[in-house]
C-alpha cells in the first residue's frame, strides 16, 4: 500500500523544471499538455528530431573532409524531420552555393536559420511546406521546428568549420612536406657540388705535384750541384716550398688560427724543413737572438711551453693539427 500511494502521489506532482542556469541551454519549455492523443503526438515529433540531430552527426563522420557532399546529403534528410515531411523540402546556401532537395520550390511557408563561421554568417538553412498548412506557433512551425532548425544550422557551422580547419592542416602538412623534400633534394645537390669542387681540388694538386716533379725538380737539382755551398741553402729552401704547394703546411697552420704572423709561419716552415737556427738567421739576415724569440713565441702559441717536446719533430707530424692552441 505505501508503495502504491507514493506512485499515485509521485503522478499527481506537477513537473518540475530545470534551474536558470540549466533553462539557458533548454531549448523546448516543457509541455503541460495531458490529452493522451496530443502526447503521443508530440512524442513521435520529439523522436524525429532527435533521429535528425542524430542522422546529422552520422553524415559528418560519413563526410569528414567534404562540406558539399555533407550538405547535399543533408538537405534531403532534413525534410523528413518536420511537422509533413510529404509537403516539406528544404534549401541551404553556404559561400555562394545553394544545396537543395528534391521537388524543392520556393513558397510563402519558410522558416530560416542562418549559419555562422568564426562568428561570421556564411549561409542560410531553410525550410519550405509547399502547400499551406495548418497555423502553429511560427506560421505553419512549431516552436520545437524553430529550436531544431537553429540547432541544425549551428551544428552545419561547428561542422564546416572542423573541415575547413582540418583541410587547411592537412594543405600545411602537404607544403611543409614538400618543403622539406626540396631541402633534402637541396642538400643532396650542395654535398653532390662539394664532392666535386673537392674532387677537383685534388686534381689540381696532382697535376701541379707532376708538374713540379717533372719540369721544376730536375731544374732546381742541376742548379744546387753548380751552386757554391754557401747558397745551395736557398736552392733547398725553394725546393722545400715548391714541395709545399702540393702539401701546404703553412695554409694550414694559418686555418688552425693559432695567431702567428707572417714572420712566424715563415719560420716554422724553415724549422719543419729541418734548419738549424743559426741557418734560418742567416737566411733572414737577423740574429740568432731574434730567431729564439721567435721560436719561443711559436712554442706559445703552440701550446709547447714548458714541455718537453722538439719544436722540429712536432711540426712534421700532424700533431700541431690536432693541439688546442695556448
Amino acid at each position: 500500500m505505501e508503495n502504491k500511494d507514493n506512485a499515485e502521489l509521485r503522478e499527481d506532482q506537477p513537473l518540475s523544471f530545470p534551474s536558470r542556469e540549466l533553462a539557458l541551454l533548454w531549448r523546448i519549455p516543457f509541455s503541460t499538455e495531458t490529452d493522451p492523443g496530443k502526447v503521443d503526438y508530440a512524442l513521435r515529433e520529439r523522436i524525429k528530431e532527435l533521429n535528425c540531430l542524430y542522422g546529422i552527426s552520422q553524415l559528418a563522420e560519413r563526410y569528414m573532409y567534404s562540406v558539399e557532399d555533407l550538405l547535399q546529403e543533408l538537405v534531403n534528410f532534413l525534410p523528413h524531420s518536420w511537422q509533413y515531411p510529404a509537403v516539406t523540402c528544404a534549401r541551404i546556401l553556404y559561400k555562394g552555393k545553394t544545396y537543395t532537395s528534391k521537388r524543392f520550390d520556393v513558397t510563402p511557408w519558410r522558416q530560416s536559420s542562418l549559419i555562422y563561421m568564426y562568428h561570421e554568417a556564411v549561409g542560410e538553412c531553410s525550410i519550405f511546406y509547399l502547400e499551406e498548412c495548418p497555423p502553429a506557433d511560427e506560421g505553419p512551425f512549431l516552436k520545437e521546428e524553430r529550436a531544431l532548425l537553429d540547432a541544425v544550422a549551428e551544428q552545419i557551422g561547428t561542422i564546416a568549420t572542423r573541415i575547413s580547419s582540418d583541410l587547411e592542416l592537412q594543405e600545411t602538412n602537404r607544403q611543409l612536406t614538400l618543403e622539406r623534400q626540396a631541402l633534402q633534394e637541396a642538400n643532396t645537390a650542395l654535398r653532390l657540388v662539394m664532392e666535386r669542387i673537392e674532387q677537383e681540388k685534388q686534381e689540381i694538386y696532382s697535376d701541379i705535384k707532376t708538374n713540379v716533379d717533372k719540369i721544376l725538380t730536375p731544374i732546381l737539382n742541376a742548379l744546387l750541384l753548380q751552386l757554391p755551398e754557401s747558397r745551395k741553402n736557398y736552392v733547398e729552401l725553394l725546393r722545400t716550398n715548391l714541395s709545399e704547394i702540393t702539401s701546404p703546411f703553412i695554409s694550414k697552420l694559418s686555418v688552425k688560427n693559432y695567431s702567428m704572423t707572417p714572420t712566424e709561419l715563415s719560420i716554422c716552415n724553415m724549422i719543419r724543413n729541418g734548419m738549424r737556427t743559426k741557418e734560418i738567421a742567416d737566411m733572414r739576415n737577423v740574429s740568432e737572438a731574434t730567431i729564439n724569440r721567435h721560436r719561443e713565441k711559436i712554442r706559445h702559441k703552440l701550446n709547447l711551453t714548458n714541455k718537453n717536446i722538439n719544436l722540429a719533430s712536432f711540426l712534421q707530424s700532424t700533431l700541431w693539427e690536432e693541439n688546442p692552441t695556448a
